[in-house]
């Protein structure tokens, strides 16, 4: 009798010990699951962004935010959108973070997070060297210059307050379309990334003709002491947690060099002064 009482007994302890066993492995295994992340990228400002000719979204930006995915053990799916469409899509909820560089304005860090300085690159001027501008407001009064602006961009309220109405304002969505109307006449001069346009432009043979010119414009928070300035890429004001993970590991990534490998593939001067030693010791 106490033999068959207690087999019954033994199959529900052995039942529960595999059903608690199981339950653990579960949970292992949810642990285990990689942090799924979606990112927002602009996808048409190289070098620091670029989609190929096989779809694929590749550049300084991509590369480097695919860098902090794998060492945080993140599933990260970036999407490429229009600049201006980035930082509205991420306040809405579709970005968990935005990986292309966002200059510090006072009012964009009312309403997110700027992550470490990953790039520091001022706007400037872009005009046919024949040209001879004053770039102040009086030095433009009356000449109604067409000016090319990014939609969504810093650059467009940082030139706007300066010379008002003194320009034509023409914008675009991103610096391709710029770079053609350039070209082909249709605009005076463009205002925008210094970077980008040396490289996409003054040093190539089709920019013979044209010159970076009226000085480095930083378009951030000018409170900002300007050993600390750089642009960033951004999460929401909620994403604290993430915001410090992310730091952490753009940090790492800064000091063990590999941020300087991945810039010299697309940029070849230094970025950031951060980079300090690692720009002598990669080649």
């Amino acid at each position: 009798m106490h033999a068959k009482t207690l087999k019954p007994v033994r199959f529900l302890r052995t039942l529960g010990s595999l059903t608690a066993a199981s339950l653990l492995l579960a949970g292992s295994l949810t642990g285990a699951e990689a942090e799924k992340l979606r990112l927002g990228n602009e996808g048409v400002y190289p070098p620091f962004s670029i989609v190929d000719s096989d779809g694929k979204l590749t550049g300084m930006e991509p590369e480097l935010a695919r860098e902090v995915c794998k060492r945080m053990k993140a599933d990260c799916e970036i999407v490429a959108m229009d600049f201006k469409a980035l930082i509205p899509s991420m306040l809405q909820g579709k970005f968990d973070m935005i990986a292309t560089q966002i200059a510090p304005t006072p009012e964009r860090k009312d309403k997110v997070l700027f992550l470490t300085p990953i790039v520091y690159n001022p706007a400037t001027f872009i005009a046919p060297k024949s040209s001879d501008y004053t770039y102040t407001k009086e030095g433009m009064a009356g000449k109604k210059l067409r000016i090319a602006l990014q939609r969504g961009a810093s650059m467009v309220k940082y030139i706007q307050d300066r010379f008002g109405d003194e320009f034509t304002y023409v914008y675009y969505d991103n610096p391709d379309q710029m770079k053609l109307d350039l070209l082909a006449g249709r605009l005076d001069l463009v205002f925008d990334s210094k970077i980008n346009w040396t490289l996409e432009l003054i040093a190539k043979p089709e920019g013979k003709d044209y010159k970076l010119t009226g000085g480095d414009h930083w378009l951030g928070d000018p409170a900002i002491p300007e050993a600390e300035r750089g642009y960033s890429w951004i999460v929401p004001k909620k994403s604290e947690e993430l915001a410090k993970r992310v730091n952490a590991t753009l940090a790492e990534i800064i000091a063990d060099c590999t941020y300087t490998k991945i810039r010299k593939k697309w940029v070849p001067v230094p970025t950031i002064t951060a980079e300090g030693a690692c720009v002598d010791k990669v080649n």
